[in-house]
């Protein structure tokens, strides 16, 4: 018997207790009356779409918000209940569950941990108080704690924890301390994503262009104080902004990164089967009223071509330590490998990136200028030359905009030996 492809499944549950300042994710706050309807929905969306599941193993679940921990463990395993019966749902398959600390409790936990969730992700994001309220948390770095110590008691033993660094007033000692106490909780997984202020936000109609905002010196300093600090305690960086003791990488991400099948289900859900991209409508009310009405909820909608599918490789693949290599691209580029080695080649001259068998993929200092080596990478794969592409000159710019001050790294090495 032919085995099925493998296909991840996301769930967005887009309700939370309150905003956070920063959030530009698709999420109401004070619509708890909507959760029953949007269940419903949800289900019946689900129900309706088992013809094209049942075609795929499932090998990842993931409930994303908003916040699903908020929504209830009932609910989000009524769910799940349904995705197995209509899907192909393997029993190995990693599902993850968000939660924030204080919409947590252990009977719940214990309740999802039973019905075959396997993985939590928690958003810490500081462990400092004053800059947990100032992003609009709405738990302390006590409760943090205890849910941590409630989930293990409940039997998860694959946990990831966010932090952000670049937060307004945070100093580099703030996010040292913030390291290395979540260090001494010993998850199995955690993620460090750099503050980016969002247009529509509160946090950016108050802080964007602040003297209190860290500037791009300052992130990069925590971001290679992070890199470096994980890496010494058993951290592998599989990914840009994530790390991982071995064998914890998030199976589920990893599927965006490497071009595998998803399918989303929600408002705003994104979805990526074959060559077929959508997108539903990010509106709770219209998502309701599409599935009741059975009228269309796809809200943008595009198939990508193979050209289109290289370039996604590139961006995409070089984000994670995994990389990228001739043999993968040549199955999905219709241009020539040349020119992108002999931009790597370069890159690796200068410590950028590295090779490991036939695979490139960044260094530490590759990843906090990876944005611009992405975009030389992508004009010479599009060019399929580099004699015309004053790429090299535009790196090194990028590299001095974010290098320390001389003797500024080994000040940063004394502040955190005594934390």
């Amino acid at each position: 018997m032919k085995a099925r492809p493998r296909l991840g499944i996301y769930i967005h549950i887009p309700f939370c207790a309150s905003k956070c300042g920063y959030c530009d994710f698709y999420s109401l706050a004070g619509c708890d009356h909507m959760m029953d309807k949007y269940q419903k929905a949800l289900i019946a969306h689900l129900e309706e779409s088992s013809h094209a599941i049942r075609n795929y193993e499932v090998d990842t679940v993931y409930f994303g918000g908003g916040t699903p921990s908020y929504y209830g463990a009932e609910r989000l395993m009524e769910i799940f209940n349904v995705l197995k019966l209509n899907g192909n749902v393997r029993l190995d398959a990693e599902v993850t569950v968000e939660c924030n600390p204080d919409s947590v409790n252990k009977e719940e936990l214990k309740f999802l941990r039973q019905e075959g969730v396997n993985r939590l992700s928690m958003g810490v994001q500081a462990t400092n108080n004053d800059l947990l309220k100032i992003i609009g948390r709405r738990h302390n770095f006590k409760q943090a704690k205890d849910a941590f110590r409630t989930a293990r008691e409940a039997g998860f033993d694959n946990i990831s924890l966010d932090l952000i660094y670049g937060l307004p007033t945070q100093t580099k000692s703030d996010w040292a301390e913030s390291v290395q106490r979540i260090l001494e909780m010993h998850p199995e997984h955690i993620s460090c994503y750099g503050l980016k202020l969002e247009e529509g936000t509160p946090m950016y109609e108050e802080y964007s262009g602040s003297p209190v905002l860290p500037d791009d010196d300052m992130q990069a300093d925590m971001y290679f104080y992070a890199a470096e600090t994980l890496a010494r305690y058993g951290y592998r960086q599989y990914e840009i902004s994530n790390f991982a003791a071995s064998g914890f990488e998030s199976r589920h991400n990893m599927k965006y990164w490497t071009l595998d099948d998803y399918m989303g289900f929600g408002p705003g859900a994104a979805s990526s089967v074959g060559n077929q991209r959508y997108t539903y409508v990010r509106d709770l009310k219209r998502y309701i009223a599409c599935i009741n009405r059975k009228t269309s909820l796809v809200e943008e909608h595009e198939t990508v071509d193979a050209l289109e599918r290289s370039v996604e490789y590139v961006m995409l693949g070089m984000r994670t330590s995994h990389g990228i290599s001739e043999n993968d691209y040549r199955e999905r580029a219709q241009s020539n490998w040349r020119a992108i080695r002999q931009v790597l080649e370069a890159f690796e001259e200068k410590g950028w990136v590295e090779r490991t068998g036939d695979r490139w993929h960044f260094t530490v200092p590759g990843y906090l200028i990876s944005n611009t080596l992405i975009g030389i990478l992508l004009e010479a794969q599009a060019a399929g030359r580099t004699e015309s592409i004053p790429w090299l000159e535009r790196a090194d710019e990028a590299e001095r905009k974010i290098s320390m001050p001389k003797g500024e790294d080994e000040l940063f090495a004394e502040l955190y030996k005594k934390t």
